[in-house]
């Protein structure tokens, strides 16, 4: 973690100073336990991925992937990922966005823990670039409908779907998960919502 890690700060970053170089920045929101993180760091060295997770078992597996996989473009936050987007993501500096898979909290009492809430989206938007994209991704029906009247109803974003029910294919960058794949044997519907930030 001294290596890979980013401590907590109330001032904004310079990223480009933290990965050593000025490339593409995506930020990777609730990675888990870093294996589908990992992958697509790994397979796209050109772009720097920005990890936030507060779990530390999910920041040491990642840790592991990092050495195993011998990445230099991962970078590792462990922390409340509403204060870092708040307090240490500028402006505009973001090319993507990824939420995969995020808790649901189905129950109704349990909502307003949900990442995906109009506050926060307006946040994220407002850290993008133009033309950089928000991506998420879930297997549950009900989160999925409302994470795609959320997206749409911010207005600095547009939905880049072609489909009439307003979700996305697979982007090639998102690996299958094991946990997915077997979704998906069961019938499970897994929903990509990819929405692109306006000029």
């Amino acid at each position: 973690m001294p290596r890979w890690g980013i401590p907590w700060q109330g001032s904004p970053l310079d990223l480009a100073e933290r990965f050593g170089r000025s490339a593409p920045v995506v930020l990777d929101i609730g990675f888990g336990m870093g294996e589908t993180s990992a992958a697509i760091a790994e397979s796209d060295p050109s772009r720097d991925f920005l990890g936030v997770e507060v779990y530390t078992a999910g920041c040491g597996a990642l840790l592991k992937q990092i050495e195993a996989r011998a990445l230099t473009n991962v970078r590792i936050i462990q922390h409340d990922v509403m204060e870092v987007v708040r307090d240490m993501l500028s402006a505009r500096s973001l090319e993507r966005i990824q939420i995969f898979f995020p808790d649901p909290w189905p129950k109704a009492r349990h909502h307003k823990r949900r990442l995906v809430r109009p506050e926060f989206i307006a946040q994220l938007a407002d850290r993008l670039q133009p033309s950089g994209v928000l991506h998420c991704a879930t297997d549950w029906e009900p989160y999925a409908q409302v994470m795609l009247q959320v997206l749409g109803n911010e207005s600095t974003l547009e939905n880049l779907s072609a489909s009439a029910d307003g979700f996305s294919p697979r982007p090639a960058y998102r690996p299958l998960t094991r946990f997915e794949a077997r979704g998906l044997r069961l019938g499970h519907g897994v929903f990509d919502l990819l929405f692109q930030r306006r000029s």
